[in-house]
């Protein structure tokens, strides 16, 4: 479809002439601007993995889509002479010439996508609410919407650019702050997952600027001032999705003594139920006990499994492995996370609220004895670190009652690659990884309790120096990108 001026607001033909005649230079623009482009693409590939079916709404002449490795990726823009630049240039991508607030040009694409991405397009946007609204039929539950846009703080100094020759001239944009974004996507359905801030230099600066944007430009205070803004989103339209069957996993290590009351006590909340126990290397014979309760309870769907390996992340990966259920949860077989409590954590899936439902032990008051005051203390203090660093409030990271889908857990063991095998506990690799696809990350505040049999398996010293270790591992891997 050619757009022509005459279906246009005098604004939008405005800017559809100024596409026009910029189009020419637009090559010589970005290569003028590559270390900025470089910069901005970076994070984009962060979010966005290769091999997606990605939607590129304001794609001018196609060569941030291509930067992307998209499996199928389609591109839209109103600029005709740019769409003809970018099929030039990106024979391998489909380009679409068409008004992206135009519900016939929206109608004819073909969806769904796993990423739909707005990058700078949305300042120019005659309806921005109406038009975020009307990217729902190209989404699934796992659809992403990435929405790049420059800083407000940064306007005054963009236009000195332009006048000085250093940045391409643009037109007048809509104004919008990061909180602008985030409630003009919710009052359309959308869900803000998480948002960043980023770039202090536009320029290279021999180096320097690399060093800014990577290691400044993200930190607490400063990064309100960064050039970039950018927004996560997901339909909450979209959200629900029903499921059959649970998988709940016990990881249990010198635990006897609480087999039996984890069986007597997890609610009927679902009408299918699987429960795996899987033992670590006990001394006390509750590989024996797991194997007495199985035969105890014949109506329930209970399966006995030995780790191959050490370590909590290899008991709860390997019965991940083995599991059948739709949604799968972590159970910590010593009980200070009541069973009675699980089915909170399924509705909050069920319901769409959350992606990636993790417990909390810091909200409510726990029982005495349950924590130790300085572990009370760390864990709060890496509570806002990890919340800095993923972009997601997180108030517990250690509380061992997570949840998931297996399917979003398939997804991210495929990706696990990015961050290696470096977690012996498992809940950060849970956690980094819902982060790196993002997931819709949701707190559940749960009430704590002490541990009726056994002794904790948590060296606050030793587990503590390894919890710095995961913050400088997160920023670098999450963070300093």
């Amino acid at each position: 479809m050619t757009v022509t001026d005459g279906c246009l607001s005098p604004r939008k033909a405005g800017i559809l002439d100024h596409a026009g005649r910029i189009a020419p230079d637009r090559v010589a623009w970005r290569e003028k601007n590559r270390f900025f482009h470089d910069e901005d693409e970076r994070y984009l590939r962060f979010l966005i993995p290769p091999g997606s079916r990605v939607l590129d709404i304001g794609c001018g002449i196609g060569d941030t889509l291509a930067s992307l490795a998209p499996s199928h990726g389609v591109g839209l823009d109103f600029c005709g002479r740019q769409i003809a630049i970018a099929r030039q240039r990106h024979p391998d991508l489909t380009f679409v010439e068409g008004d992206a607030e135009d519900v016939v040009t929206l109608g004819a694409l073909q969806g769904p996508f796993d990423y739909i991405l707005v990058l700078d397009t949305i300042g120019s946007m005659e309806d921005c609410q109406k038009f975020i609204a009307q990217l729902h039929p190209f989404c699934t539950r796992d659809t992403r919407l990435v929405i790049g846009y420059f800083s407000h703080l940064w306007y005054p100094l963009l236009k000195f650019a332009e006048l000085v020759g250093l940045r391409m001239p643009q037109p007048e944009q809509n104004v919008l702050s990061p909180a602008d974004l985030r409630s003009l996507a919710r009052l359309a359905d959308f869900d803000p997952v998480k948002s960043e801030q980023r770039v202090l230099s536009p320029i290279a600066m021999f180096g320097l600027g690399r060093f800014l944007n990577r290691f400044v430009s993200v930190l607490p205070g400063i990064r309100q001032l960064a050039l970039r803004h950018y927004l996560v989103a997901r339909s909450s339209r979209r959200a629900r999705e029903e499921f059959a069957s649970v998988t709940i996993v016990v990881p249990a290590r010198n635990e006897r003594g609480n087999i039996e009351p984890a069986v007597a006590r997890i609610p009927d909340f679902c009408s299918d139920i699987e429960i795996i126990f899987i033992e670590g290397h006990s001394q006390d014979g509750t590989f024996e006990e797991m194997e007495r309760v199985k035969q105890a309870y014949p109506s329930k769907d209970i399966k006995v499994m030995r780790q191959p390996g050490k370590g909590k992340a290899d008991a709860v990966f390997t019965a991940f492995d083995a599991a059948r259920g739709d949604v799968l949860i972590i159970l910590d077989a010593d009980l200070t996370m009541p069973p009675e409590q699980l089915p909170k954590f399924v509705e909050a899936l069920l319901s769409g609220k959350g992606e990636f439902v993790n417990g909390s032990r810091l909200v409510y008051p726990m029982d005495e004895g349950a924590m130790r005051f300085l572990n009370l203390i760390a864990n709060k203090i890496f509570s806002y670190l990890f919340s800095w660093l993923l972009n997601q409030r997180y108030t517990d990271t250690l509380c061992g009652t997570k949840v998931l889908r297996r399917s979003d857990y398939q997804r991210l063991k495929a990706g696990k690659a990015y961050f290696g095998d470096f977690d012996p506990f498992g809940d950060f690799d849970l956690i980094f990884g819902a982060s790196k696809l993002n997931l819709k990350s949701v707190d559940l505040p749960i009430r704590y309790a002490a541990r009726t049999y056994g002794e904790t398996q948590i060296s606050r010293f030793r587990h503590g120096w390894m919890l710095l270790k995961m913050v400088a591992f997160a920023f670098l891997k999450i963070k300093a990108i």
